[in-house]
């Protein structure tokens, strides 16, 4: 018999759980990406940064550090820092002032 089922449960302890295993962040190609995002947001717009090669830690740090030079709200989700508001063009010097390559994704 294969051991391609796990074990679900044990009359010794009753149901089994498995270890979640924590997804890995694709590595990027180098280049950050900075686009606008509105849809789902109410007409709302956020600057989206994603393709970061840093740990939770760094990226945290980094976008205190951003939403405090923008002086607005933000957030960091799943790898992705969220900066509110239309501000591209101060993100991007930003982060190739902290030597970074940077393109302006989308429209």
């Amino acid at each position: 018999m294969a051991n391609d089922n796990p074990l679900v449960y044990s009359t010794d302890s009753g149901r089994i759980t498995q270890p979640e295993q924590k997804a890995e962040r694709p590595k990027g190609d180098g280049i950050v990406r900075i686009q606008r995002q509105t849809s789902g947001r109410k007409g709302k717009g956020v600057c989206l940064i994603s393709g970061i090669d840093m740990d939770d830690a760094g990226l945290t740090q980094l976008a205190a550090e951003l939403k405090k030079k923008c002086g607005c709200g933000g957030s960091l989700k799943e790898g992705v820092i969220e900066i509110q508001g239309d501000k591209r063009d101060l993100l991007k010097t930003l982060l190739e002032a902290k030597g970074m390559k940077v393109k302006l994704a989308g429209g």
